[in-house]
């Protein structure tokens, strides 16, 4: 693998060049203009969505269930290890490009969630299929059928070999034997035989785990690192300061001319944003779309927190916390810097917390892509035929993933989940007129609720 990565670096280069990242960032402005901000105005309702939807009309698990599927993928080592590399090689600013991509990105998502439930079908076993090769194929036509197709082949390749497994797996080996010093090995099996038997009960069983980890998990992490910013809230508005002004001249931990670490800021930030909170890539929809909502709209909503929760709050977190402790500087990279800026804060206990929060964001990763994987599979083969085959070779990897080198690993999954959003990116722009007018529709019908519970109340008070 070693030998491969000049290689590899030169095809992650291209992928995440210029014309991907204008492609990203470009249709997340493009659908924020035509939903004329609706990510900053519909922000509000979107959270109270969360717990208070109705979960009425078809669908295979609730839409809080569908959500902590797509975070349980989301919410990973991009959170962590991820923000780490980002900022260690691009600087402080990268962490400012990851704020901009998801803020156009909670577009992005809106409208993934949105036409996941548009064009859900149903599969041969009875259960709700949808995402990105469905509303291609029954949005756009059968004639970019090949698209799809495409797509879902992606998919397959980023469950195996990018996200779903080698990151998630070699951070939280990593992390348990810098953490309690338990041998990597025993860690590895451990974990292989912990997924093989969730992830063979399918979407129901992970529905269920990730239901319950995910609440637990990201408020530990929250508070956790609120604890460390608060010991050092007199330097956060310098830190702050630092963040916009490196995303613009130029300051990064590895060195390099200005003009090239403004680049590196950026390409980083954008390229680990879309790692962590996957807007864009076309992954979320695929859970999305199981939510029982007759409203597609309101899933694309309850969609959009996903990116919010996952980058705005999360990776700025571990933003803060690199930055405000000084780590970004040292000689540390990847889990090990982060553990050392709340090891700073907190002492050893520090570490250890943060492995257990790496731990339990790296396992629900590894949940919520076998199932995306799962679900490109039956689409591709027609069938559940193609499942068993695909789980063992998914368990294999999980097996083999502590053994490879990090650096290979996130250009690995770099290159495979830009394969990923570009058919994903074309239908959203090709079916952008679908999501304007599906907006408008629902808040039509939110308006006439509204106004039908005033006059009600009005009637009441007389």
């Amino acid at each position: 693998m070693e030998s491969l990565l000049p290689i590899l670096n030169a095809i992650d280069s291209f992928m995440w060049g210029p014309p991907l990242i204008t492609l990203l960032v470009g249709t997340g402005i493009f659908l924020t203009i035509r939903l004329h901000l609706l990510q900053v105005f519909r922000l509000p309702r979107a959270l109270g969505l969360i717990f208070g939807a109705k979960n009425k009309g078809e669908g295979d698990v609730s839409s809080f269930k569908a959500l902590c599927v797509a975070l349980a993928a989301t919410i990973g080592t991009g959170n962590i290890v991820g923000v780490a590399t980002a900022i260690k090689v691009g600087g402080p600013g990268a962490l400012f490009w990851m704020w901009m991509a998801a803020f156009f990105g909670m577009a992005t998502k809106y409208s993934e969630g949105l036409l996941a439930v548009k064009y859900r079908s149903v599969d041969n076993k009875g259960e709700i299929a949808g995402g990105p090769m469905y509303y291609i194929r029954n949005g756009m036509g059968e004639k970019y059928k090949p698209l799809a197709t495409f797509f879902a082949v992606a998919t397959i390749l980023v469950a195996f070999l990018g996200i779903g497994t080698f990151p998630q797996v070699n951070a939280i080996v990593d992390s348990t034997e810098i953490a309690f010093g338990i041998p990597k090995v025993a860690t590895d099996i451990a974990l292989t035989l912990l997924i093989a038997a969730i992830t063979l009960g399918g979407l129901q069983s992970i529905a269920r785990v990730a239901s319950k980890i995910i609440p637990f998990m990201a408020l530990m992490y929250v508070i956790i690192s609120l604890g460390l910013i608060i010991i050092n809230i007199s330097v956060v508005p310098d830190a702050i300061a630092m963040i916009i002004r490196s995303a613009f001249t130029g300051e990064a931990a590895v060195g390099g001319f200005a003009g090239s670490t403004i680049m590196m800021a950026m390409q980083n930030g954008v390229a680990r944003g879309v790692f962590s909170n996957e807007s864009g890539l076309g992954s979320a929809p695929i859970a999305a779309a199981a939510a029982k909502t007759k409203w597609p709209a309101e899933q694309g909503l309850i969609s959009m927190t996903g990116t919010f929760i996952d980058t705005i709050i999360i990776c700025s977190m571990t933003g803060l916390a690199l930055i405000l402790t000084g780590v970004w500087c040292g000689d540390t990279a990847g889990a090990a810097m982060t553990a050392a800026a709340f090891a700073s804060a907190y002492g050893p206990i520090g570490s250890q917390l943060l492995t257990v929060a790496l731990i339990l964001f790296a396992f629900t990763t590894i949940l919520g892509w076998n199932y995306y994987g799962e679900r490109a599979c039956i689409y591709l083969f027609g069938s559940t035929k193609g499942v068993l085959p695909y789980r063992i070779i998914f368990i294999a990897l999980i097996a083999s993933g502590a053994f490879l080198k990090l650096e290979a690993i996130w250009v690995l999954a770099d290159i495979v989940n830009g394969l990923m959003a570009i058919p994903n990116l074309i239908a959203l722009i090709a079916l952008s007129g679908v999501i304007v007018a599906e907006t408008k529709r629902y808040m039509d019908h939110r308006r006439e609720v509204e106004t039908r519970a005033r006059n009600i109340s009005n009637i009441r008070k007389q």
